[in-house]
């Protein structure tokens, strides 16, 4: 099997050249449990392309160029080589993601750097065409607390209806009490250094009770956790993400069943709902997570859920619609129940039959596995294992296999999935990979 990966290049600290290429075991197998080999870098070079999209119907890769801000789209010409679509697109400051529309008529940039999300138009062959920003922001915990309908609205000239009027002032309730937990959640940062001491002691203490069978799924939490100094993964504590220098950072874009998408705001704190209308992307409403919790990236869940995993918080949230297709905040869980202070969660992905969820924690390098229980709308905490890599930037679920990506530690590690508990096993394969930070599957 193959995979085409992404990574950073010098020009963002790391050491790859372009996309990689990654086999696991025999070419077309349905399975990617065998041994791994990296075989370089495929044509043309490009320059930290750290996330990789894929076009539905053809055989082309969307690049996330993130130092140099643009989007490049790759239409595959042999094993090891793509010939380029026309010439990369501008998105904005530290484009991290890209996510292609289901009918491959469009894709979204997330723009970490700015908070812009852009959308870049594709003709019939998947070349990049028009290309329009779609309207900024709002941060909902600033001082105007400022709604971006609002805005929309007065684009559009429509007037505001009295049910919607209603649901944003339940909205903003729900801000004042979101403040609140804010509140709280900053009077437990004091405690973090003691809980930390508390959680390695509890840490070591549950290996030595676990055996050398099972050691493997209690994570070593004596490791010093190890800050990320690469662009768009620059991490900021609790409290700079509560200070006044709030900046918008998009980062990610799903797109819905009833064709609405929706973005992730990490430095707003919130998940923003988008219309489609004539070329555009038109603001539908927002979904406030708690101020300081960073989503991150978020999983459409064919229970009709969406699952948003945030980077400062560590924690999944469960977002539901309504019957008039209001999304709000369901749930919420810890990734684990036991984590590191700093940890940073990463990447969210769904096992093979979508019953377990894995989230990736940089700092204690870990995946934490949640089953997805009842019709979807509760989450339980399973298991927390080692990812087997050091900062564990991006993972992929192929049947009984978790592929990681190690950002830091210049591989990619594959570890045994159990059918029946979602428990990953320990390291089968390795390769050593460049600075890796997206692993996507190649078409066969």
């Amino acid at each position: 099997m193959r995979f085409w990966v992404g990574g950073y290049s010098s020009d963002m600290d790391g050491t790859a050249e372009g996309i990689g290429l990654l086999t696991a075991g025999e070419d077309g197998s349905p399975f990617a449990s065998g041994p791994l080999s990296f075989r370089g870098a495929v044509r043309p070079a490009l320059t930290s392309p750290s996330w990789l999209a894929a076009h539905p119907s053809l055989d082309v890769v969307y690049a996330a160029l993130e130092g140099e801000g643009r989007v490049s789209a790759l239409a595959r010409t042999g094993d090891t080589s793509f010939a380029a679509l026309g010439p990369s697109v501008e998105a904005g400051e530290a484009v991290c993601h890209v996510a292609v529309s289901p009918d491959g008529t469009y894709l979204l940039a997330s723009c970490w750097g700015d908070g812009r999300i852009v959308r870049i138009g594709l003709d019939g062959n998947g070349r990049p065409m028009d290309r329009v920003v779609a309207p900024a922001a709002r941060d909902p915990y600033g001082i105007d607390r400022g709604d971006p309908r609002d805005a929309a609205r007065e684009d559009l000239d429509e007037p505001e209806d009295p049910r919607a009027a209603r649901e944003r002032r339940e909205e903003r309730m729900s801000g004042v009490a979101a403040d609140q937990d804010a509140e709280r959640r900053r009077s437990e940062i004091g405690l973090a250094d003691a809980a930390a001491a508390l959680r390695a002691d509890a840490a070591a203490a549950l290996r030595a009770a676990a055996g050398a069978e099972f050691a493997h799924l209690i994570p070593d939490h004596d490791r010093p956790a190890e800050p990320d100094l690469r662009g768009a993964t620059l991490l900021t504590s609790a409290v700079d993400a509560d200070a006044a220098s709030r900046t918008s950072r998009a980062h990610a874009a799903a797109f819905l069943p009833d064709g609405r998408a929706l973005t992730t705001d990490l430095g707003f704190d919130v998940v923003r709902v988008w219309c489609r209308a004539s070329g555009r992307m038109v603001p539908d409403h927002e979904v406030l997570l708690p101020r300081g919790s960073g989503p991150r990236h978020l999983l459409v869940h064919p229970s009709g859920y969406v699952y948003v995993l945030t980077e400062h918080s560590a924690e999944v949230f469960i977002l539901g619609a309504d019957r008039a297709g209001q999304w709000r905040v369901r749930g919420s869980i810890p990734a684990a129940a036991l984590t590191l202070p700093d940890d940073a969660g990463a990447e969210l992905a769904a096992s093979h039959d979508r019953a377990f969820l894995y989230a990736g924690l940089r700092g204690s390098d870990t995946i934490a596995v949640l089953r997805v229980a009842g019709d979807g709308g509760s989450l339980e905490q399973v298991a927390l294992a080692e990812s087997g890599v050091t900062w564990p930037r991006h993972h992929l679920v192929v049947r009984d296999t978790l592929l990681v990506a190690g950002q830091h530690s210049n591989d990619v590690a594959s570890l045994s999935l159990d059918i029946r508990t979602g428990v990953p096993s320990k390291v089968r394969h390795r390769a050593g990979v460049p600075a890796p930070t997206r692993i996507l599957r190649a078409r066969d």
